[in-house]
């Protein structure tokens, strides 16, 4: 069995696994308490699924980008159930969750977390045979410095306020806006991404796993 923990950001999620079923999962907005919130929800899902930790074979965590606090005490948690059970860790990056549960279509895909100052993290992936496939590394950029790389019809999924979704709707002719429910990032798909690695015995040393936090500089990456 495993469990599946995502702290990236605000939206904080988890998700028991058994391979070919689903147990439980459950996704909510946090307001800056993942460490008070965080364990008491994971011993609930172990009580509500009327299973244990003991019942684990393996742990995944979303490794970001996301916020410094929380990815910390994602991270730690894992590492700490890790330790203690003897467990190994899968961890998969947070934008990668966020394009798993997205329909694929015959464009480009663009998901995007919210980063701060007015900033997103945004990952590209193009359409593969059966997932979309990540094209290069993460960037941290301003709404219009997304809009200007945007040179042919494009998803956008992630974190979006209502305001960004209207002028993005608005002004955007070449965006195709996810619908809000492929916009939730669901601790299933982390779950599911970490069970195929699972079965591959690719697994991360737990010692040396870390998260990948949102770094900002006075010049964007373009």
């Amino acid at each position: 069995m495993l469990l599946a923990v995502d702290c990236s950001t605000q939206w904080m999620g988890l998700a028991l696994f058994q391979g070919e079923q689903i147990l439980m999962e459950q996704v909510w907005q946090t307001r800056s308490h993942h460490s008070v919130e965080l364990t008491p929800a994971v011993d609930q899902l172990f009580k509500k699924t009327g299973t244990s930790p003991k019942d684990l074979t393996v742990l995944a965590v979303a490794t970001g980008p996301g916020s410094f606090t929380s990815l910390r005490i994602g991270m730690a948690a894992v590492k700490g159930l890790s330790l203690a059970l003897n467990l190994p860790v899968i961890g998969i990056p947070t934008l990668n969750i966020l394009a798993a549960g997205v329909q694929l279509r015959d464009m480009l895909l663009a998901a995007v977390l919210q980063a701060g100052r007015g900033r997103l993290a945004v990952g590209w992936y193009e359409p593969g045979k059966d997932c979309w496939m990540p094209l290069n590394e993460m960037e941290v950029l301003t709404p219009d410095e997304l809009e200007q790389k945007i040179r042919k019809t494009t998803l956008i999924c992630g974190e979006l306020t209502v305001e960004e979704r209207q002028t993005l709707a608005r002004r955007w002719k070449k965006v195709v806006l996810a619908s809000p429910a492929e916009c939730v990032r669901r601790p299933a798909y982390l779950a599911q991404l970490a069970w195929e690695r699972w079965q591959n015995m690719d697994v991360d040393d737990v010692v040396s796993l870390a998260p990948s936090y949102l770094h900002y500089k006075d010049t964007v990456p373009g």
